[in-house]
């Protein structure tokens, strides 16, 4: 084989161009190469500490400077989680540097070691860079077309939280910062809480609370419910209800005669129910047809119970939301959402749905309802969350009034925020206008100033 390829060579390569194989020749007048190892060590260490220092907090106006853009204190929490990070790194890369110097004098066993030190750090640039990724093209949305969009939905999450903390009997510290609305194209309305450790953060706490809103609903702002019924998520465990509020609904169920088997499953239900709950209260009846636009699905997928899912089956979650309405005060309103919603899915159908859950109820879902919205709780000051929302015919006339300003592209006033989506809501189901000058003003009136 040997013989074969010194042929080969010997017929492709002419004789006077050939190289004798015992000595290296270099054009006259260039440079020796430096030295592969040394040079290859230098490298390494100038990389790492290179990522590091590129890895930098975010500044003040990198995302713009108008109304749109992050808040002082969005920013502000994400830095100290970047920096708080990337000080770790930074030492690494101090390391990797120090030991880069003098590692190919050291043979074999500190080359080794080097790289040790070398893919450590270079595990967490990967880390730390996944994380100031992922808030770059956050922030960075608010530099699109749909900055204002987004505006809007932070303010209504903003109103949201002011509106349960001015309620309040008690005074509760503060959170902060306030609740942060971005897109996610092809995804479900879902959100992210306060201090708990996100996958996509590499397990680190999330520091404040995530909004993410598919385009449809932003398209369609009267389906925003969902901004919410998100932000009640965050509610939940800010006001400290997470523990109560599953805890008093078994036990009312229990005291009440029901099963264990149903107390379960109307405790598991408790944070997606929570949330339905709170929204309907924060923005009133016009909520009701935001979540029937979600819930509205083929009768399979509506009757279909999941034994470990949160959510309450679609089709009694419905009904759950018209029991809210009715207890609101808004008797004529549950009535005609109940009877539009069972003349779609007939009660005789209830699909996999545990039959104790069925025939309990008609039972249940006042007590369960009255236990979460209408009982008190110390956190809130001994009131119910109905008493710290306290939506009631007042608030539901600003909305009627606001619904016809919208309409008719004039200030709608000094209306809350939250008010907002059943305003646009109603508009749209009295056709007040066209969608499409709906949609416009009602982002005019939320982002504007």
């Amino acid at each position: 084989m040997a013989a074969m390829s010194d042929t080969i060579m010997s017929e492709r390569v002419p004789t006077s161009t050939r190289v004798a194989p015992t000595a290296l020749q270099w054009p006259k007048g260039s440079a020796a190469p430096v030295a592969v190892m040394s040079s290859w060590l230098r490298a390494q260490s100038i990389n790492v500490t290179r990522h590091a220092a590129a890895l930098r907090p975010f500044k003040h106006d990198e995302f713009g400077t108008g109304a749109e853009a992050p808040t002082p204190g969005h920013l502000q929490a994400v830095n100290e989680l970047i920096s708080k990070l990337r000080s770790n790194l930074l030492k690494m890369a101090a390391r990797v540097n120090k030991h880069a110097l003098n590692a190919h004098e050291a043979g074999t066993a500190g080359l080794q070691d080097l790289m040790r030190k070398k893919e450590h750090a270079h595990v967490w640039v990967r880390g730390i860079e996944k994380i100031w990724d992922f808030y770059f093209e956050l922030f960075g949305q608010r530099q699109t077309r749909y900055a204002k969009w987004l505006l809007s939905c932070d303010r209504i999450g903003l109103d949201c939280y002011r509106a349960s903390y001015l309620g309040l009997a008690i005074a509760r510290p503060i959170p902060a910062p306030p609740p942060f609305s971005y897109m996610a194209t092809g995804f479900a309305p879902a959100t992210f809480r306060r201090g708990i450790p996100l996958k996509r953060l590499g397990k680190q706490l999330n520091p404040f609370p995530l909004i993410q809103l598919p385009y449809h609903r932003l398209l369609n702002p009267w389906t925003l419910g969902a901004v919410l019924h998100e932000t009640s998520h965050n509610l939940q465990n800010d006001l400290g209800l997470s523990h109560d509020i599953p805890r008093k609904v078994g036990l009312a169920l229990l005291r009440a005669g029901a099963s264990r088997e149903v107390a379960r499953v109307w405790v598991r239900w408790n944070r997606e129910m929570f949330a339905d709950m709170s929204g309907m209260l924060l923005g009133g009846p016009g909520i009701a047809g935001s979540l029937m636009d979600i819930l509205a699905r083929g009768p399979e997928t509506v009757v279909a119970y999941s034994p470990r899912g949160p959510h309450p089956t679609p089709f009694l979650r419905m009904l759950i939301n018209t029991e809210l309405l009715r207890r609101m005060g808004f008797e004529s309103e549950s009535k005609q959402y109940r009877k539009a919603w069972l003349r779609i899915y007939p009660p005789s159908k209830t699909g996999s749905i545990p039959r104790a859950v069925v025939k309990s109820f008609d039972e249940a879902c006042p007590i369960a309802v009255d236990a979460m919205c209408y009982q008190p709780y110390r956190s809130l000051g001994n009131r119910s969350l109905a008493k710290t929302l306290n939506f009631g015919a007042k608030e539901h006339q600003m909305i009627e009034e606001a619904s016809r300003r919208l309409a008719a592209g004039v200030d709608p006033g000094i209306i809350p925020e939250r008010f907002l989506i059943g305003a646009v809501r109603t508009a749209l189901d009295r056709r007040l206008a066209r969608p499409e000058i709906l949609t416009k003003n009602f982002y005019r009136a939320l982002a504007s100033g």
